[in-house]
């Protein structure tokens, strides 16, 4: 299939979701333009990797969705690394959540998914950690990928081996719509000159953008701030998911730590002084002694939240324009499921109960009056 003879679709978001889909639709024979405004600002880019569906405590449909997309992502993950060259840091490597209480651990969301660990349990499965933690829940199933250094780059790399046209420092200022379809959108470039762009069909994956883009998606940043300390290496396996802070080792020894929930942040950049130190206090309460390890990089990024806290998924009431956004702490996990998602409705292929359940669940349609 020639590329004039492929479908087109525009993706607006260069982020992990917009690579996402961007990878799966070009590996399908459709011609894929990403427009993007800075990617790197991309909440993928600075989020902890981490493959949560139980750890995280998530509850209902959105367990369901997490634990969809896990069993997606190994053969995911495999795709991209074959096609890119890039080892992604794939692990299940398992993650502790270390409670002070019984009761506390009891009334965890996702308890029965768990392996109990008593205190001495606890100290076993973390050398270290501190004496105020009694009791945890190991989530064998759970895991981690290295997102910040190796899987955005791999997708970029498999996108581009596909086909993939990338335009870097193109902001959206507005879509262009006739008879109730979207036809195109006017770009301002990276030059300062305003562009018009034309489509068949596009996706909004803008993240916390999205309602820049398109007032009717309610999404808004929730700024986090993170930083890596650089532990022994092999000194912690498991990622530790504490109340407030998680630690997140990876192969090399360093440790990723995160992240405040700023939600009142708007776009706001940088790092604070009072995030740099709720981190650290967030250090010292899991694993006192890290806060002694050499301080790496810091760093921060805006998730894109719902009122709902749920991701908003699938079809708008514009005939040829779809959404993926809204996936606030987990678009790492989330990605697997979304991408496979969004080729389905856009080639209108069948789909199986559940997923008309995620799709009826996550619908922009949950918000409009």
């Amino acid at each position: 299939m020639t590329q004039e003879t492929k479908k087109s679709i525009l993706i607006i978001g260069g982020g992990l979701v917009g690579l996402s889909i961007a990878y799966e639709f070009s590996r399908n024979n459709f011609k894929v333009l990403v427009l993007s405004k800075n990617r790197n600002e991309s909440a993928g880019f600075v989020a902890a990797g981490m493959l949560a569906s139980h750890a995280e405590g998530l509850e209902d449909e959105l367990l369901k969705f997490g634990q969809e997309s896990q069993s997606l992502i190994p053969k995911w993950i495999k795709s991209i690394e074959q096609d890119s060259n890039i080892k992604c840091g794939l692990k299940k490597c398992g993650i502790v959540v270390p409670f002070k209480n019984k009761k506390d651990l009891e009334e965890f969301p996702t308890y029965k998914y768990g392996k109990y660990l008593n205190h001495k349990d606890l100290q076993t499965e973390i050398n270290g950690i501190n004496s105020i933690w009694k009791h945890g829940l190991l989530f064998e199933q759970d895991g981690q990928i290295d997102n910040r250094r190796r899987l955005m780059r791999a997708l970029e790399r498999a996108c581009s081996l596909h086909g993939v046209e990338f335009q870097e420092g193109s902001e959206v200022e507005d879509l262009t719509l006739e008879n109730n379809k979207i036809i195109g959108a006017t770009v301002l470039c990276a030059t300062g000159e305003l562009k018009k762009i034309s489509c068949e069909r596009a996706i909004i994956c803008s993240g916390a953008w999205s309602k820049k883009i398109f007032h009717k998606i309610p999404v808004f940043p929730v700024k986090g701030q993170m930083l890596s300390i650089q532990g022994p290496t092999n000194f912690l396996k498991r990622v530790i998911f504490g109340p407030k802070t998680y630690l997140v080792p990876r192969d090399d020894g360093l440790i990723i730590v995160g992240a405040t929930v700023e939600k009142e942040s708007k776009f706001n950049k940088g790092n604070t002084h009072n995030g740099i130190k709720q981190l650290q206090e967030g250090i010292t309460s899991l694993l006192p002694e890290a806060i002694n390890w050499p301080q790496m990089e810091h760093w921060w990024g805006f998730r894109p939240c719902t009122p709902d806290l749920k991701p908003i998924i699938g079809k708008s009431k514009i005939k040829n324009l779809f959404i993926a956004t809204g996936h606030y702490r987990n678009g790492v996990l989330f990605s697997a499921i979304t991408s496979d998602l969004l080729l389905k409705i856009v080639q209108k292929k069948s789909l199986k109960e559940i997923e008309k359940s995620f799709l009826e669940k996550f619908s922009l349609n949950r918000f409009e009056i």
